[in-house]
């Protein structure tokens, strides 16, 4: 799962090469997660959640699912990913931010901070983001932090996909590793082939991310002031892995 880059320079597929981000990480791939964000949601806001922000939407392939069910406002560092957000979900609001630091002056139902978060490379970081969503949910409402890997699961991998529309074809090698496990980050490293017409060019692209203990997230979320659990989300093949369900009184 990629989204848009929370803080520094935007890694390439973000930015020079945008346009072919649906071919990597398309809007259906993300249905079923998205029915668990919402019977989650539905759980655990009362009274009835009606509005949803999301911090770091990136395209909006999970709004794509949840706008029928939610009000949603999407916020992302990137304007070139809200771009293909406007064009899947003309109906959202689409607000340019940064989730360590918006300030929107009101409060929703539920908030969303899906892999975006993962670009938070320290504690400070995280704990902003933390800060940000706990302001904007209002009395009763509640929030999802859906993190791509813990400390505890984190297991180096790699991954091949592919993507085609009407006139291009995608190929790309994605490799997950840790280049130092005392620090808090890991990179994700992507080669990509990108033919389109009798062309065909590569590039590369390299991701830090951010890895905490599952200790560390259920002390940075409850010290923001929310209740914690945990959710198991499916992660394709019949597995799933953990994202938090944070309630605020």
């Amino acid at each position: 799962m990629l989204s848009s880059r929370a803080q520094g320079l935007q890694p390439r597929l973000y930015r020079d090469y945008v346009s072919w981000y649906p071919l990597v990480d398309p809007a259906a791939d993300h249905r079923d997660e998205a029915d668990v964000y919402q019977l989650a949601f539905e759980g655990a806001v009362t009274p009835r959640a009606e509005t949803l922000l999301e911090l770091g939407s990136g395209a909006g392939h999970n709004a794509f699912h949840l706008k029928g069910r939610f009000r949603c406002t999407l916020t992302d560092v990137s304007e070139e990913m809200l771009s293909l957000s406007r064009k899947l979900n003309p109906e959202c609001e689409h607000i340019t931010g940064d989730m360590r630091t918006l300030q929107l002056d009101r409060t929703f139902d539920a908030i969303l901070v899906h892999d975006a978060v993962t670009y938070m490379l320290s504690e400070a970081d995280l704990t902003a983001a933390a800060r940000t969503a706990f302001v904007h949910t209002r009395a009763g409402g509640a929030a999802i932090f859906a993190t791509d890997h813990l400390r505890e699961t984190f297991r180096e991998s790699t991954e091949m996909g592919s993507g085609e529309d009407e006139t291009r074809t995608l190929r790309y090698l994605e490799w997950t590793w840790d280049p130092d496990p005392t620090d808090d980050t890991y990179t994700v490293e992507y080669a990509f082939l990108l033919r389109e017409g009798g062309s065909v060019q590569a590039f590369s692209d390299r991701h830090v991310e951010g890895l905490f203990s599952r200790a560390t997230w259920l002390r940075i979320l409850g010290s923001v002031g929310y209740r914690v659990e945990i959710v198991s989300r499916p992660v394709g093949d019949g597995a799933f892995d953990e994202v938090f369900l944070c309630r605020k009184a």
